[in-house]
């Protein structure tokens, strides 16, 4: 399995699988230049703009009439208004299993978020990558002895801690009372891993924090 992270973090997510599924896609349509005529499948999380780019979704059904757009529920009215054909959405439900015959297997974790939001498991042949942001806790998700896993590591506890002192001490607004409470931090995510990984498993750390 291969992949190209075009971006991860608060400026925009988008990653490319294989050549030929994106997800998420918060990026500007320019940075997608060199993979977009290759897309088959864009998988889309949740409707925060640095992971739902409404200019390039648009931009990309304009140019690939055929590209199949994978979401839950709460994002068909959104690709909708950027123009995506409602024929060429595929709607998953949480906790369900959609299958594309000879491409791939798309699988779905609820997730808990200030949105509505989802985490992804892929399956290309025998290969299978999990891919979770934008969440505060990985309970009740399982994905045991995947080969890959993109997993959210926002921010190390102690570290945002101190920071909000210094920052509640100096009378600043503290933004990192958001990242607490809706993203994950680095010691979930890698307990959460050493519950879930085999022995050949791999695994990235997606949406770290940026002061």
């Amino acid at each position: 399995m291969t992949y190209d992270i075009i971006s991860t973090g608060s400026k925009g997510n988008a990653v490319v699988v294989n050549g030929n599924v994106l997800i998420d896609c918060g990026v500007p349509f320019k940075a997608l230049r060199e993979h977009y005529k290759n897309l088959q499948l864009i998988l889309l999380s949740h409707i925060h703009g640095d992971h739902f780019n409404r200019t390039a979704i648009g931009r990309l059904a304009q140019e690939r009439p055929t590209l199949r757009f994978g979401c839950c529920g709460w994002l068909v009215a959104p690709l909708l208004e950027c123009g995506v054909n409602k024929y060429n959405i595929d709607v998953y439900m949480p906790g369900g299993q959609f299958i594309y015959p000879g491409f791939c297997t798309v699988e779905v974790s609820g997730t808990t978020h200030n949105v509505p939001n989802c985490a992804y498991h892929l399956q290309i042949g025998a290969e299978r990558l999990l891919y979770a942001t934008d969440t505060n806790t990985m309970d009740g998700i399982d994905a045991k002895h995947y080969d890959l896993y993109m997993l959210e590591a926002n921010y190390a506890e102690q570290e945002i801690i101190e920071r909000i002192r210094q920052k509640q001490s100096e009378g600043k607004y503290c933004h990192e009372w958001g990242a607490l409470e809706n993203h994950l931090s680095q010691e979930k995510a890698l307990d959460w891993l050493y519950e879930n990984m085999g022995p050949n498993s791999g695994y990235i750390f997606m949406h770290q924090h940026e002061d």
